[in-house]
Order: structure tokens, then C-alpha cells, then sequence
């Protein structure tokens, strides 16, 4: 049987009103003959959704997904919850996935697309490890409720995007923590060495699009999963390149969002440091953003013939202002 669409016509969405998957249906907007279904909890707010259609659903219960990938050609997962609840983390991330996945399957969906993340493989460090190279070893609710619903979309022949930290206009979690840390730990965490998956949020959101588009693949509803290299498979999502800790805390100081710092710390100096003013952040956090936590991601970009972009320490820039604000900083670098 051969696919539906080569471009897809009607993709569902879930997640559209949070960071990834707002700007994931902006760049669809920029899609000709693309119709959206947003799938959520809540209507958007006002400017919110352009012309998508809007089904209220709720992955945690399972009966209000009936019907939402009715007449799609593609599914795009990219609702989670993420916190320490394990019941509320497993009722959307693993037994919601579950039920979405099957709507999926039974509607015949031509392409599924789920958002997951590197957390997944749990305490690093890790430096350059390449798919199926590193066992996952979730440490969190939200990782393992999200490593378990990622098994149910690979069942209907999902691409899993596992990215690291993803930064830009809508981070409430990456660079805010970087400023809190920095305040803490003021300094060259272990001198700055730790290399980073990042991606920014602009180009996670071309990458998953890219992917929506690829043609050659019945994924659930037919006979040719697979045939594009993307079907039933699990990808790392970050940008190609990885990103020094100490570059990104320099970009970010230049642009008036981090405070600057110029000593070099070991990383016992850090430890130290860290449990000696509490916060927000925990230890196990502090690591993921100051140590090795780089997963090779080549490969994603070549499957999905897909233009990585310049990277996102040179996209900094176009989210300095957002940044300011959301840290409290005046923009000066003093």
C-alpha cells in the first residue's frame, strides 16, 4: 500500500500550546494546504493557534482522545507532563501515550512524530554516544514515564526525537537555571569543559516538521514502515555540534543575560558551592548542565534531509530579550 499523502494534508497535534510545540505549529503555518487539528486540554489563548482546528482532549483521560486522529495523515506527539508526581507523569506520559497511539493505529495515521528526551539515559557524564549506545537509566518520573511511552509509539512504527537542552524564546527551564546556578555557583563550572546536547527551539521545530513531510513511509496504517529510514526508530535531537558549558554561560553573559565570571572552578569547588546555597535546582540538575551530556545527533538531520541550521549559540541573540526578562536582568553585563 502506498501512503496517503506524500505531503500530508491534516496533521494532528499535541502539546501545540507549550515551548516545542508552539513553534512547531508556527512552522506548520508556513506549510501551504496544511490543516491542523491541536489537540489539548485548553483552548488557546487569544493569538494563539492561527488557523488550526482545536479539539479539547486530556491524555489522562483516555476517553476524550477518541476519535482525534480520525481522516490525519500525521500524528505529532509532543505532550508531556513533567514533574514529580509518578501517578500524573505515568497517567499522560505512558498510559495517555498509550491510548493516543492506538487512536493512531486504528485511524489508519500515515506518520507518527513523538517528542521524548535525552534525560532518559539518566546520570552522566556522557560524551558522544550515538543511538543505541547508552542503556536508558531514567532517574525521574518524567523519564520514566516518557522512556515507557515511548515503547508504545514505537509499536506503531513512531520516530522518537530524544533531544538535550533546548533553548530559546519560551525557556523557562535551560538558561533560567543557568542563572540561578550562576548566582550560586559563580564561576567556570569544572572550567567550563562539559560538552552539551543542545538545540534550539526554532530548529527542533523545522527538524520535527521535516520529519512530518518525509515521504516513503506508511508508519501504522500500511505496509511500508520504514522505507525512509525514520519509522520505529529512536533519534538523539540535538544540534550536530555540541556546545562548550562555558561557551554557552560567555554568549549568554555578553548578551546581558548571565552575570559574567571569569575563576574557574574543579568541579568538587562546585559541588561544594552548590550544596552550601540552596535553590531551585537540585544537584542532580546542576550536572546535567555542567558536565558531559552530548549525544551524537548527526544522523536525524541526514534522514530528515534537514538543514541543522547555524547553531544555537549563533541564535542566542534573537532571544536575549526574552531571556532578560524572564531571568529579571537589565541587559547590562556588570
Amino acid at each position: 500500500m502506498s501512503p496517503r499523502s506524500v505531503s500530508p494534508l491534516r496533521v494532528v497535534l499535541t502539546g501545540a500550546t507549550g515551548f516545542v510545540g508552539a513553534a512547531v505549529l508556527d512552522e506548520l503555518g508556513r506549510k501551504p494546504g496544511v490543516r491542523v487539528r491541536a489537540v489539548g486540554r485548553r483552548a488557546p489563548v487569544c493569538g494563539e493557534g492561527g488557523g488550526a482546528e482545536w479539539v479539547r482532549a486530556d491524555l489522562a483521560r483516555p476517553a476524550s482522545l477518541a476519535g482525534v486522529c480520525e481522516d490525519a495523515d500525521v500524528l505529532l506527539h509532543l505532550a508531556s507532563v513533567i514533574g514529580s508526581d509518578e501517578a500524573r507523569c505515568a497517567a499522560v506520559n505512558d498510559r495517555g501515550t498509550a491510548v493516543l497511539m492506538a487512536e493512531a493505529a486504528r485511524a489508519g495515521v500515515g506518520r507518527v512524530v513523538q517528542l521524548s528526551t535525552a534525560a532518559v539515559y539518566g546520570p552522566g557524564p556522557h560524551r558522544g554516544a550515538a543511538e543505541g549506545e547508552l542503556a536508558p537509566a531514567p532517574v525521574s518520573a518524567t523519564s520514566r514515564t516518557r522512556l515507557a511511552g515511548e515503547a508504545h509509539a514505537l509499536a506503531v512504527g513512531a520516530t522518537v526525537l530524544r533531544p538535550g537542552l533546548v533553548v530559546g524564546p519560551g525557556d523557562r527551564w535551560v538558561v533560567p537555571a543557568l542563572a540561578e546556578l550562576v548566582d550560586r555557583v559563580p564561576g567556570r563550572w569544572d572550567a567550563g569543559r562539559g560538552l552539551l546536547s543542545v538545540t534550539e527551539v526554532g530548529d527542533l521545530a523545522r527538524l520535527v516538521v521535516a520529519l512530518a513531510f518525509r515521504s516513503g513511509c506508511e508508519g501504522p496504517g500500511g505496509d511500508g514502515a520504514g522505507d525512509d529510514g525514520a519509522a520505529g526508530r529512536v533519534f538523539h535531537a540535538g544540534h550536530p555540534v555540541p556546545v562548550r558549558n562555558g561557551d554557552l554561560m560567555a554568549a549568554l553573559a555578553e548578551l546581558g543575560v548571565l552575570r559574567p565570571v571569569d575563576t574557574d572552578l574543579t568541579w568538587e569547588e562546585c559541588v561544594r558551592l552548590l550544596r552550601a546555597t540552596p535553590g531551585r535546582v537540585s544537584e542532580r540538575q546542576f550536572s546535567l548542565v555542567a558536565q558531559d551530556h552530548w549525544y551524537r545527533s548527526d544522523e536525524v538531520w541526514r534522514v530528515a534531509d534537514c538543514p541543522p541550521g547555524p547553531g544555537p549559540l549563533e541564535r542566542l541573540a534573537a532571544a536575549a530579550a526574552w531571556y532578560r526578562e524572564a531571568v529579571g536582568r537589565s541587559g547590562g553585563t556588570s
